[in-house]
C-alpha cells in the first residue's frame, strides 16, 4: 500500500555514530527526500552542538517538519521541545536509547537526564522489547513522559542493522500513521480558523 507523506519536510535525526548507508534512515532518507542532520561529531556527542545542528535543519525547512529519530536522536529531540518548543509538527522516535541507565556510555552523559515533559507536538515512540540499549520498562516511561504512544516490536533489538532492520518498509506504516494523526489534529485547527 502507497503512504501518502507529502505536505511535510522530513529530517532525520541519527543516534551516536550517525547510520550507516545500509540503516533504515539511510533508506529513509533517499525515499523522503529527507535531510539529514549535519552533526559535526558524532562519535562524542556534545548536546548544544546537537540541538543547534537540529535546529539548522528545521529552520532550512519549506514545510512543516517531521523529525524521524533513532536511538540518541530521540533524546536529542526531547531536548530540543524541552529548549526550542513547539517547532515540529511532529516526530517518530524509534529505539529510544536510555542515556540514564546505569551502563550508559560516558560518552552519552551529556544527554542525561532526559526533560521529563510532554512533547508539543504529536509523536509515536517504536519500541523493541529486547534492546540492549533500553529496558522496556525505560522505553514504555520515556513514552508515557513524552505523552506519546509506544509501538512494540517483539524481538527487533536496536531496530538498527544488526537486528536485521535496513530498508524496514513496515516501519513505514509507523510514520503513516504519526503523519495521519498530524493531519487529523491540524483539522480541527483549520476549522476553527476559518
Amino acid at each position: 500500500m502507497a503512504h501518502d507523506f507529502s505536505g511535510f519536510d522530513y529530517i532525520i535525526q541519527p543516534g551516536w555514530n550517525n547510520s550507516g548507508p545500509e540503516h533504515w534512515q539511510s533508506h529513509w532518507q533517499q525515499t523522503l527526500a529527507a535531510t539529514r542532520v549535519a552533526n559535526h561529531d558524532w562519535q562524542t556527542p556534545q548536546l548544544d552542538d546537537w540541538l543547534a545542528a537540529l535546529d539548522a535543519a528545521v529552520a532550512a525547512a519549506t514545510q512543516p517538519v517531521i523529525v524521524i529519530a533513532h536511538s540518541l536522536g530521540c533524546a536529542t529531540v526531547a531536548h530540543y521541545a524541552a529548549r526550542y518548543g513547539n517547532k515540529l509538527a511532529g516526530a517518530l522516535l524509534v529505539a529510544p536509547a536510555d542515556v540514564e541507565r546505569a551502563s550508559a556510555p560516558a560518552a552519552l552523559q551529556p544527554f542525561a537526564p532526559l526533560p521529563e515533559l510532554a512533547l508539543p507536538f504529536p509523536a509515536r515512540v517504536v519500541a523493541s522489547d529486547s534492546d540492549p540499549f533500553s529496558l522496556p520498562l525505560r522505553s514504555a516511561r520515556m513514552a508515557a513522559l513524552w505523552q506519546s504512544p509506544l509501538h512494540w516490536l517483539r524481538d527487533a533489538g536496536h531496530i538498527n542493522v544488526a537486528s536485521g532492520h535496513k530498508q524496514w518498509q513496515d516501519g513505514l506504516a509507523q510514520l503513516a500513521a504519526l503523519v495521519a494523526d498530524i493531519r487529523q489534529q491540524a483539522r480541527p485547527r483549520a476549522a476553527a480558523c476559518a
